[in-house]
């Protein structure tokens, strides 16, 4: 079975993620773009998929060079050259959703015909239950972003990737020592990993609050999308769905994608949005 259909049947078997008509229709994507740039944190930077603690733009599942990972960019560089050089990365590590009307500003600066934005791992994971950003600011901080980038690139293709499932990295990480020592010992994503082997009602209960948070921004994220027009493209949570596996993960923090994961990360929403 492909990723992706490993993706639409782990979605399947998920309740409620979108409601009916929200997600925005799949319009032609048109001629392929010759500019590109991506938006969004650590992930989109392709932090730790190639070195300690450091990004590596390189393997970034949008705009990444790197032949291995076969980002975004380069399936469209394989159909029109004429956007060699022009990917850029407009990302920062630990971004979270209020960054991203800046990232917006930056790419309408640089003219680009397709965006790429994942956003939304760090409004969820967090120090602490409480402190994750509310709903409703998250998607005020989504419309803000897109209006920017349709305002100042009307025609451009945007291209809105799903949250990925973080109640799935505990699953898949929770029985490995060296996952569980550095999701203390670097405090990551304590509002879902804090207490990880616990199987307290309160400790269950907690992680599927943050579970369901990020079904919740990335419900808003289609209605967003969908608001937008046809010229934006949601995934329809094919990421979110998508089994990913401890092997896919950076074996130093347990948390970001490796090269890997960024290859699975951009098959999976390459495929699931605009392609050329």
């Amino acid at each position: 079975m492909t990723p992706i259909r490993r993706a639409l049947a782990a979605l399947a078997a998920t309740t409620a993620l979108v409601p009916l008509g929200a997600t925005a229709a799949h319009a032609d994507a048109g001629p392929p773009p010759s500019s590109m740039a991506s938006l969004g944190d650590s992930i989109t930077r392709g932090f730790n998929a190639c070195g300690w603690y450091v990004d590596c733009t390189s393997r970034s599942f949008s705009t990444g060079d790197n032949s291995s990972v076969n980002s975004h960019y380069l399936r469209v560089r394989a159909v029109n050259p004429a956007i060699g050089g022009n990917n850029h990365n407009d990302a920062k590590t630990g971004a979270k959703s209020a960054d991203m009307y800046g990232q917006a500003g930056t790419a309408v600066s640089q003219g680009v015909g397709y965006v790429t934005m994942l956003i939304g791992a760090n409004d969820a994971c967090t120090g602490s239950e409480s402190s994750m950003t509310p709903v409703s600011t998250y998607r005020a901080n989504i419309d803000s972003a897109l209006g920017r980038i349709r305002s100042g690139l009307p025609n451009a293709r945007v291209s809105v990737v799903s949250v990925p499932d973080i109640h799935r990295l505990w699953s898949v990480g929770k029985g490995s020592v060296s996952a569980r020592t550095a999701w203390s010992l670097f405090g990551i994503c304590q509002s879902m990993l804090a207490n990880p082997t616990s199987t307290a009602q309160a400790d269950v209960d907690r992680r599927a609050r943050v579970r369901q948070r990020v079904i919740d921004y990335n419900t808003q994220l289609a209605q967003a999308c969908a608001a937008y027009g046809p010229n934006c493209d949601f995934d329809d949570n094919a990421v979110f769905g998508y089994p990913f596996t401890l092997s896919q993960l950076s074996t130093w923090d347990y948390f970001h994608p490796n090269a890997t994961g960024q290859q699975a990360l951009a098959s999976v929403s390459y495929a699931a949005g605009f392609h050329w």
